[in-house]
């Protein structure tokens, strides 16, 4: 794995590389992917538990089909 090498390139000790490495997996994935992703009215949820929490209030099977991704400062 990549990350493994670099923390133990940074002088990490070989016994925590497994963490190290998982927390920099679970943080790429929370800024890459949408449904891993802070709600942004609620930071305390992330995108799936929000539609999980909707489904559970309306009854209904909900499905992200398409979403727009707006990046601060970009069309300039």
């Amino acid at each position: 794995m990549f990350q493994k090498k670099q923390a133990l390139n940074e002088g990490k000790p070989e016994k925590i590389l497994d963490r190290i490495a998982e927390g920099k997996i679970k943080k790429f994935y929370e800024e890459n992917c949408l449904m891993e992703q802070l709600f942004v009215k609620d930071n305390d949820k992330n995108i799936d538990n929000l539609v999980k929490e909707n489904i559970a209030k309306l009854g209904e099977n909900i499905v992200i089909k398409r979403f727009e991704r707006y990046v601060l400062g970009a069309g300039k």
